[in-house]
């Protein structure tokens, strides 16, 4: 059975289905801490979007390698692509 999104005639609508989620419970929450290369990586890839660059599937190899540098070389690595979001270029006019 193929999965689908589109109104079936005995199905019109899926509007009775959109509903809120309620807040997570902070007690439920697992004490757990991620991995510094893990914490990198995700640091990493919003860094990268947010700079309007998109990761390509083929550049998970480098983002993988970048992500095991120590987090000084991270730090920096963070701080160049944040600065190019924030400084526009200038123009010649």
């Amino acid at each position: 059975m193929a999965h689908t999104t589109t109104p079936t005639p005995d199905r019109l609508s899926w509007a009775h289905d959109d509903f809120l989620l309620p807040p997570p419970n902070p007690a439920q929450r697992l004490n757990l801490t991620l991995p510094a290369r893990d914490v990198h990586r995700l640091e990493l890839h919003a860094a990268l979007t947010t700079a309007g660059v998109a990761p390509m599937p083929g550049d998970r190899e480098a983002i993988d390698h970048l992500s095991t540098l120590p987090d000084h070389v991270h730090t920096a690595l963070h701080r160049w692509l944040t600065h190019t979001t924030r400084q526009p270029a200038p123009t010649n006019s």
